[in-house]
């Protein structure tokens, strides 16, 4: 007798489910050129009804997307400078919306809270391969390893994180 799997459950309450939410609220923001509040509100209403468009989050995972949502609205600029120098020999014109939003997201966790950079760096990659293109998630998995060794190397004395020269392009490391 063979045991008949089920399809497995998407994560629910989970901050892995909660990235990817956001994840997709910051693209369709930028994609619509809304305001990123607006369209995490409009995700919100449309995982209640039961849509299956956004992942589906237990009070705690939605709370720390809104967390993220809302830390990312205010440190916008502050990422995409970092990104702007930690980032060699592309521009966020050429690179594709997905990594640059997984980029941002990710960068947003790494700076600004006290999320473990590994686990950080893990949900990104994961979310840059199901959603982007081939060298998405070895593209990202590098340059957030290159930011997160530079930021661990370079905290300040005060606690915190000073970033240094940027490394090499991650899309031409072996």
């Amino acid at each position: 007798m063979t045991r008949r799997r089920e399809k497995a459950a998407q994560p629910v309450g989970t901050r892995r489910a909660a990235r990817e939410f956001v994840f997709r609220v910051l693209f369709e923001a930028d994609r619509g050129e809304m305001p990123l509040q607006a369209v995490f509100t409009r995700a919100e209403g449309i995982m209640r009804e039961g849509d299956d468009t956004f992942p589906q989050l237990g009070p705690d995972a939605l709370a720390f997307a809104g967390q993220l949502v809302g830390g990312l609205e205010k440190s916008r600029d502050e990422i995409d400078d970092l990104l702007h120098r930690t980032i060699r020999g592309w521009t966020f014109d050429q690179m594709a919306q997905t990594d640059l939003n997984v980029l941002r997201l990710a960068t947003y966790e790494l700076l600004y809270t006290p999320e473990a950079h590994p686990p950080v760096i893990e949900s990104a990659v994961r979310i840059a391969r199901k959603f982007g293109g081939d060298d998405s998630g070895r593209f990202v998995n590098g340059v957030l390893a290159g930011l997160s060794r530079n930021l661990r190397a370079d905290e300040g004395a005060s606690g915190e994180p000073v970033v240094s020269e940027p490394g090499p392009d991650p899309r031409h490391e072996d």
